[in-house]
């Protein structure tokens, strides 16, 4: 068994301390009464939030895997009968379920679902686990909401049993030694995944990860209580999406294990404390990494920006444990870390004041104000005509949000794009043909003028890019419906009472028991088609521990005339009029009072109080599929470069036009270096200073003159990435059946 620990030499030819991870500890300090002490608070702090569950739903969730792992076994003896193999072999062949995710690293939360892998020998095929097992599964009259995803990135099948939902993975091993699967079997083993697919590598990842980050750990029950903490708090500031560029559940994972690794013997109140001093001060991009990557000699990819120039984009590399390494980062983009950034900052101030009794631990838990925090938001719409078509569109819509966040954080004058990652439903009244709406709110910060007075700013290209994506996809893998549309529109603050209820566009604070109370609501699953493996847990409460609101005010229309109600807004360019003076928000608005609509309808009348400029000729390429079923043939020209083989602006980067015409795609950046050691994984020690513990200070100074370098990374988009295979090819035609395409020019005008 491979050794957690590392070993280096005191001084004074003094026996060898053991620490764990690439670095010495920051602190071996033990806990102190106090310290004690704020743990029981911080506890009965998250208790309220159902993050514990009790010994009864334990017992359940044990009880249904035990049914489960039965239940392969059972179906793997079948296949192996029905294959031939002699009955002595039969009788031995064995099959196991393992656990991966949040439930096997023991924070899972009241009504989490469970994430599994189904483990079989090497004569029980991928197309058996998808036919026979799904056949066999359908039958049982304990599964309910049976539904298989057999050409996502990590192929899945998705059911509930007695009640528990489940994600079941699959993989066979082809290991000689292993002719059956037996109930020891340990899979942290590299040689296992000699000979393996793509797929059933995928598969194994998860459970690979988890183990690993267990092993890796000094305390696994310190581990457990601050990780639980801080992804509650994660959940609650609207920074837990792996998705939409934030972090996902295996990411908080290994940043509480390193800081476990850093100070081993603390307790969960320091931990997490600790954690935000670490995390506010990592000078990204550099990675963090719980172990020395190893080279198993497979030939499989891994994380290595010396070798891989697509990684030195990565803006927040944080690497999985197990071969093959990967950076469970890849969506992070400038904004997202930006805003992450910020709440580490936040948090750090926060815990400095509990645990210098000024605050309690429930200060840490309140959520931001979304909805206060900036003066212009887009309002992404996605909707369908059935509930199952709405549950398709909306998994894929969200999982290219990302692509527009990016879109426009490269226009020159957007300084931040963040989303919010919960959903919120549409008003039924105002869409008649799709019954079922989900929105989306990205709140925008402009940059400040200096000198001009007035600027133009075109977000007409940075909408065409992101819905070609998104019907380019749908297309692709024959999603596309009749009555699936997107649409995005510009409103200021004071016009979200429009979208959403009062008391969320209204600051007010809620009591413990109401937060408790909708923390608990119900909230069907969506199925990601994403399907990306970068989050191993894939954790499915992704959104902040309460429910979306049922009751949603009517979305604004343009103002027209009353003949004019039903008519959708106009195939005209809107200019929008964005003061970003201080006093905006108390000037009266220019009418119409509602939002704009981004994506729209083409109409032959014109709201008389809506201003109208003559339309400027679109980018070359770019056409908008806005409505599926309107049986109108779109006019497709060559297609564009992707909007996402453009890159970020980091760091004074340079950016995007914001009126793009036609361009070249940016050359790749030419390498200076040749690294050919091993320095790009050194993680750098975290800094000292500024509160971190005295008596790790020496430890520091004395690794000095052997200081790592810095890894190779160049801060900047991840568009220069390898392209994703979920992704289709930039140059892969728009569908072009039962589609309306408009193409609309959206200019917003920003005053100084």
């Amino acid at each position: 068994m491979r050794e957690a620990l590392t070993g280096d030499s005191t001084l004074g030819g003094q026996q060898p301390r053991k620490h764990y991870g690439i670095t010495s500890s920051i602190s071996l300090a033990f806990p102190r009464e106090i310290d004690h002490i704020y743990t029981q608070k911080l506890t009965e702090a998250i208790e309220p939030f159902g993050v514990f569950e009790g010994e009864d739903e334990l017992n359940h969730r044990l009880a249904v895997l035990g049914k489960l792992n039965s239940f392969v076994k059972e179906w793997i003896a079948e296949i192996s009968e029905s294959k031939n193999l002699p009955p002595s072999a039969v009788a031995n062949v064995g099959g196991k379920v393992f656990t991966f995710g949040s439930y096997r690293l023991g924070v899972h939360t009241k009504g989490a679902d469970i994430d599994a892998l189904c483990v079989a020998p090497r004569h029980i095929e991928r197309t058996d686990f998808f036919s026979s097992f799904f056949e066999k599964l359908k039958r049982h009259d304990e599964i309910k909401d049976l539904r298989a995803v057999e050409d996502a990135f990590v192929p899945v099948i998705k059911f509930k049993f007695d009640g528990i939902e489940i994600d079941l993975l699959f993989a066979r091993l082809l290991n000689i030694a292993l002719q059956s699967i037996p109930d020891n079997l340990d899979l942290r083993g590299d040689s296992l995944l000699r000979n393996l697919d793509i797929r059933c590598i995928r598969s194994l990842n998860g459970c690979r990860v988890t183990d690993e980050i267990l092993y890796l750990v000094p305390n696994k029950e310190n581990f457990r209580l601050t990780l639980r903490a801080i992804k509650l708090w994660a959940k609650r500031r609207g920074i837990y999406s792996n998705m939409l560029g934030f972090l996902g559940g295996v990411s908080w994972a290994m940043l509480v294990a390193r800081t476990c690794q850093l100070y081993p013997n603390a307790v969960a109140a320091t931990l997490v404390h600790k954690f935000f001093l670490v995390f506010s001060k990592w000078e990204w991009p550099n990675p963090v990494l719980l172990k020395q990557p190893e080279d198993s000699n497979l030939n499989l990819p891994v994380w290595d920006p010396r070798v891989n120039p697509s990684d030195r984009y990565h803006l927040m590399p944080i690497i999985t444990p197990a071969y093959p390494q990967q950076n469970s980062t890849y969506n992070v983009s400038t904004s997202t870390r930006t805003i992450m950034s910020e709440e580490f900052k936040n948090g750090l101030t926060v815990t400095d004041e509990i645990l210098q009794g000024k605050a309690d631990w429930s200060k840490l838990f309140e959520p931001p104000n979304f909805f206060q925090k900036y003066k212009h938001y887009i309002v992404l719409t996605a909707s369908a005509s059935t509930e199952e078509n709405h549950l398709e569109w909306i998994g894929l819509v969200e999982s290219k949000i990302r692509v527009l966040v990016g879109n426009l954080e490269r226009n020159e004058y957007i300084t931040l794009a963040h989303v919010n990652p919960q959903s919120f439903p549409g008003s039924k009244e105002n869409h008649n043909e799709n019954e079922f709406v989900s929105m989306w709110f990205i709140g925008i910060s402009f940059k400040k003028l200096d000198n001009s007075d007035c600027v133009n700013i075109d977000l007409t290209y940075d909408i065409q890019s992101f819905t070609d994506t998104v019907y380019r996809q749908a297309s692709n893998i024959n999603m596309l419906k009749d009555g699936m549309t997107i649409e995005a529109t510009h409103v200021k603050k004071k016009q979200l009472h429009h979208y959403l209820p009062p008391e969320l566009v209204q600051r007010k604070k809620k009591s413990l028991g109401e937060i408790n109370r909708s923390s608990n609501g119900g909230g069907s699953k969506r199925c990601s088609l994403d399907g990306s493996q970068l989050d191993s847990s894939r954790d499915t409460d992704i959104g902040t521990p309460f429910s979306s609101p049922t009751l949603v005010s009517k979305p604004c229309q343009p103002v027209s005339s009353p003949e004019d109600s039903s008519i959708t807004p106009p195939n005209h360019p809107v200019l929008v009029f964005i003061d970003n003076s201080p006093t905006a928000s108390e000037v009266s608005p220019p009418k119409p009072e509602q939002g704009m609509s981004i994506p729209v309808i083409g109409s032959s009348k014109l709201p008389i109080t809506t201003p109208v400029a003559k339309p400027p000729a679109p980018p070359a390429g770019n056409t908008i599929p806005t409505v599926v079923g309107r049986s109108v043939i779109p006019r497709i020209t060559s297609s564009s470069p992707s909007p996402t083989e453009l890159p970020n602006s980091v760091n004074g980067a340079p950016k995007r036009p914001h009126s793009p015409s036609q361009e070249d795609p940016p050359k790749r950046h030419k390498d200076t270096e040749v690294f050919s050691d091993d320095s790009a994984f050194k993680e750098p020690y975290p800094p000292n200073s500024n509160g971190l513990d005295c008596e790790a200070r020496p430890a520091v100074e004395g690794l000095s003159a052997t200081k790592p370098m810095p890894i190779p990374t160049i801060d900047t988009s991840r568009s220069q990435r390898l392209p994703s295979k979920e992704l289709p090819d930039a140059s892969s035609p728009i569908p072009t059946s039962n589609l309306r395409v408009i193409k609309n020019s959206i200019r917003l005008t920003l005053n100084r």
